[in-house]
């Protein structure tokens, strides 16, 4: 027989010693859930974003200067094709958007406050998120 491990994060005392629930709230709350759709959705956003190369490109586009591909490589210190397949994504995710003009094609945010609701995000997180003493964590 195995034993059970017991996790640091979740403390025994956090956890029903009892199996029952609460039919209503869990019928009422399941029906508010959003659809696997909006969630898988949702998902994908927070998967674009997190990936450390995407987010510096964010950035650096932050400022509100148009960026070539070139100009962008150079800013990451990575090669072209890697950078250009980046801008890719975060295109097909709607977090950037592009111009052609000639054969240059210059990429912008399409939503500038996008940085600004990350750090606030960030930062709400900071203010909520307990101390490791408090999930038993060590010192």
């Amino acid at each position: 027989m195995r034993k059970r491990r017991e996790s640091p994060i979740t403390p025994e005392a956090e956890v029903c010693r009892v199996p029952c629930f609460n039919e209503a709230l869990v019928a009422r709350l399941r029906a508010a859930l959003p659809a696997d759709s909006q969630l898988a959705a949702k998902s994908m956003t927070l998967q674009g974003l997190a990936d450390r190369t995407r987010l510096k490109i964010l950035y650096a586009l932050r400022s509100g200067e148009e960026l070539c591909v070139c100009d962008l490589a150079h800013v990451l210190g990575l090669s072209v094709s890697a950078t250009s397949h980046q801008l890719r994504l975060l295109r097909v995710l709607g977090f950037i958007r592009y111009r052609n003009d000639g054969r240059m094609v210059y990429y912008s945010l399409a939503a500038p406050d996008l940085l600004d609701w990350l750090e606030q995000g960030r930062a709400l997180l900071q203010n909520h998120r307990p101390s490791v003493e408090a999930v038993g964590g060590r010192r």
